[in-house]
């Protein structure tokens, strides 16, 4: 469909009156859209999430049935598992954490790329959960990362996982890219302990195996 209209100009630059039509024509066949940027990117974030497990208990065995076929994860885009923290956007803590792998959490938050977000999966990950108050588990992962969604259950159902990561989309699509302070990146201070160099993780993870290590000397 097209608009069409005669024009008529006197100053010499155009045609005159029943020397022919001028034509504007839309071009109908061809889809187009209107909408903000940001909620064009945020649609695209909030569809394509690759999730990091760190599971280190029961509600990691929560996480794999949530992934598996039944409740399948893959309905929101999040097939693709990325285990290594370069190519992931989602930081999934799944269970407690030890004040040995604290250091080992925050190395793989620093490593992953921005745009990224952390759920904190089950209460162990989030305060603790009471029983582990103690010297030796950590107290709610927000305090070596920040997190975005706290998942609550001892462990929570695969339905409050992916309640969670509802509430996470909802959050990713209401970001705007005019807001400076989404993506400050938490400095860790040096002369806290849980900062520590790449070398001395490797060597505090390595009886647990990674992608570099696989020995179980410490074991």
């Amino acid at each position: 469909m097209g608009l069409s209209r005669s024009e008529s100009r006197s100053d010499g630059q155009g045609p005159e009156r029943g020397e022919g039509p001028v034509r504007d024509e839309i071009m109908t066949d061809v889809p187009w859209i209107t909408t903000k940027l940001d909620a064009f990117v945020n649609w695209g974030r909030k569809n394509s999430l690759w999730p990091m497990p760190f599971g280190t208990a029961c509600c990691a065995i929560e996480f794999m049935a949530t992934a598996a076929s039944k409740y399948d994860l893959a309905r929101f885009g999040m097939e693709r598992q990325a285990f290594s923290p370069r190519q992931a956007d989602l930081l999934i803590c799944a269970g407690r954490v030890p004040f040995k792998l604290a250091p080992v959490l925050r190395r793989i938050w620093q490593q992953m790329p921005q745009p990224k977000w952390c759920i904190s999966m089950g209460a162990c990950a989030s305060s603790g959960n009471g029983i582990f108050d103690n010297y030796a588990v950590v107290q709610g992962i927000d305090n070596i990362i920040p997190v975005d969604v706290y998942v609550p259950g001892c462990p929570p159902r695969p339905e409050g996982l992916l309640y969670g990561i509802l509430l996470l989309q909802k959050k990713v699509q209401n970001e705007r890219s005019g807001d400076k302070t989404l993506r400050n990146e938490m400095e860790p201070d040096p002369k806290s302990q849980l900062y520590l160099a790449p070398s001395v993780i490797d060597e505090i993870s390595e009886p647990f195996g990674n992608s570099v290590h696989q020995t179980r000397s410490g074991l």
